[in-house]
C-alpha cells in the first residue's frame, strides 16, 4: 500500500485521540459525506488503534503501531500494524449473541466491519486493514437549487 500519511505510535491510549485526530484532519476534503467520515471512520480507527495496543502488543510499552493512510479517489485506506504474535479474527464470539452480550471480546472488529466498506486481516493477524468509501465531490451537483460555492 503506497501510503499518503505513515505514523509510529506508542502502545499508549492515550496517544490513540491525538493520532485520530491528525488522521482526521488529513480526511477534512475526503468526499460528500463528512458525517460518515467523522463516525466511521474514526470509530473504527479508535477501535483497531486499541485492539493494537491492548491485544497485539498486550500494552507492552517497547512496542510500536504503525498506521499508514492512503487516500485514493474516494476511498481512505488505513492499515494498522501492531508488534505482536498476532491472532485469528475469524474465530471470535459474536458479541450479539445472548451468551455474549456482556462480554468485551469482540465488539471492537464487530464495529470495524459494520462501519467500514472492507476490513482484513493479513495472515497471522497483527495487521488490519480498513476501507473507507465515500461519494466524491462534485462540482456539476446542485444543492438546494442552486450551485456549490
Amino acid at each position: 500500500m503506497a501510503s499518503d500519511l505513515v505514523l509510529d505510535l506508542p502502545s499508549d491510549l492515550a496517544s490513540i485521540e491525538e493520532a485520530v485526530d491528525f488522521v482526521m484532519e488529513r480526511c477534512s476534503g475526503c468526499g460528500e459525506d463528512p458525517r460518515r467520515l467523522r463516525l466511521n471512520l474514526r470509530v473504527g480507527l479508535s477501535e483497531a488503534l486499541a485492539n493494537a495496543m491492548l491485544y497485539g502488543n498486550a500494552r507492552d510499552a517497547s512496542k510500536r503501531v504503525k498506521v499508514e493512510v492512503a487516500f485514493r479517489g474516494s476511498a481512505i485506506t488505513t492499515r494498522v500494524t501492531d508488534e505482536g504474535e498476532g491472532f485469528d479474527p475469524y474465530h471470535l464470539p459474536d458479541p450479539t449473541s445472548p451468551a455474549n452480550i456482556l462480554k468485551a471480546e469482540g465488539r471492537g472488529i464487530f464495529l470495524m466491519r459494520k462501519l467500514l466498506d472492507e476490513v482484513y486481516f493479513n495472515d497471522c493477524g497483527n495487521s488490519v486493514t480498513l476501507v473507507l468509501r465515500l461519494p466524491p465531490f462534485r462540482d456539476d451537483v446542485e444543492v438546494d437549487g442552486g450551485a456549490r460555492a
